[in-house]
């Protein structure tokens, strides 16, 4: 089979997104699949909704357009700001998108006008990872503002944490978005169908017992996809964390030293050389590199030890024993190894089995 690449087990996905909606049914909120991590997969955006998801979202409008193409007609959100160069795009494909900017708005609404349909907006707000949003005493400001544009309708709020920063959802943070919620109502009128409270590291507060307040909606992937939280990374509960594994194949394997010699100047990736001397090990290399994927976010299986990687070579310590060329070892993946890797060409994606 080719290798680098990821075998995908859409049972387990589809469990580990059953689980999750059930869980946070309970709790009065609703869960959009997000698709991103997977490229808008057509087999996943499937699972997903078949798990019970609410709709989909996706960052990218290519990846959105791709499942219409496949025909995938769930309802679907572009959950990063549309572009400018782009808002055409996002009108025809996207029911719904986060936003942060008038300018992007107005666009949005001459587009829709052209197109002669409406486009739902979901107004983002800063509450303090300091990404993308709106600060809080500019709301009521841009409410009013985006109520003025025709063919624009207001759907809801939303907020986003634990991305750039790594700032907590909690209690206090997730009261004060509901706060806002009630009071864009009550100036308004009632009109906010959606209060979307964050990504999967906000599973451990939605989870956790007190009062979800006006949140009704989460944006998961990293929590269905890897089952595990962002926040510290642990498994959750009840989910696989064996969804989806990477395979690379060996091409090296020799006995070596494990320090280098010579002058040492920096890394190919600038990083620093190896240090500690272990003596004489069984070192493995293979074909699968930065390019491919993170390889701090690899976990290799007990008993090996990444050693560093150049954009097309990962060097392991194999342990006890040499692996032959040509054999194949498997890695679990964090999030930022499993991007990586599901954007890279050089990497097959291969679905074990159908849900």
């Amino acid at each position: 089979m080719t290798a680098p690449r990821l075998e995908i087990d859409l049972k387990k996905i589809q469990d580990n997104a059953r689980v999750l909606v059930a869980r946070l049914a309970d709790r009065g909120i609703g869960v959009t699949g997000v698709t991103k991590a997977s490229l808008g997969s057509p087999e996943i955006a499937g699972a997903l909704l078949r798990a019970g998801v609410s709709g989909l979202g996706d960052s990218r409008i290519e990846n959105i357009e791709a499942m219409r193409l496949a025909g995938v007609s769930a309802p679907m959100t572009l959950i990063r700001s549309p572009m400018l160069s782009q808002v055409d795009r996002v009108v025809e494909n996207a029911h719904v998108s986060f936003n942060t900017e008038l300018d992007v708005v107005s666009k949005l609404s001459s587009a829709a006008s052209k197109a002669r349909r409406t486009h739902g907006i979901v107004l983002m707000v800063e509450l303090g990872d300091l990404r993308e949003g709106i600060m809080p005493g500019d709301l009521e400001k841009t409410v009013r503002e985006t109520l003025r544009f025709p063919n624009i309708v207001l759907k809801g709020i939303g907020a986003n944490l634990a991305c750039r920063s790594g700032v907590c959802p909690d209690s206090k943070n997730m009261a004060e978005l509901s706060a806002l919620a009630d009071s864009i109502d009550a100036t308004f009128g009632p009109m906010l169908e959606i209060v979307s409270g964050g990504n999967s590291a906000s599973l451990n507060w939605a989870l956790g017992g007190a009062s979800t307040g006006r949140i009704n909606d989460l944006r998961l992937g990293e929590a269905y996809l890897l089952g595990r939280e962002p926040l510290h990374r642990q498994p959750i509960d009840g989910l696989h964390t064996d969804a989806i594994t990477l395979f690379a194949e060996v091409i090296e394997s020799k006995v070596k030293p494990s320090q280098p010699w010579g002058e040492i100047a920096q890394t190919a990736f600038g990083e620093a050389p190896p240090t500690g001397d272990r003596g004489h090990i069984s070192q493995t290399i293979l074909a699968i590199g930065n390019q491919d994927a993170d390889p701090s976010g690899l976990g290799a299986p007990s008993g090996m030890e990444i050693l560093g990687a150049s954009s097309d070579h990962l060097v392991l310590d194999s342990g006890k024993c040499q692996t032959p060329v040509g054999a194949e070892i498997g890695f679990q993946l964090n999030y930022s190894a499993l991007v990586r890797a599901m954007t890279s060409p050089f990497v097959a994606k291969v679905v074990k089995a159908q849900a």
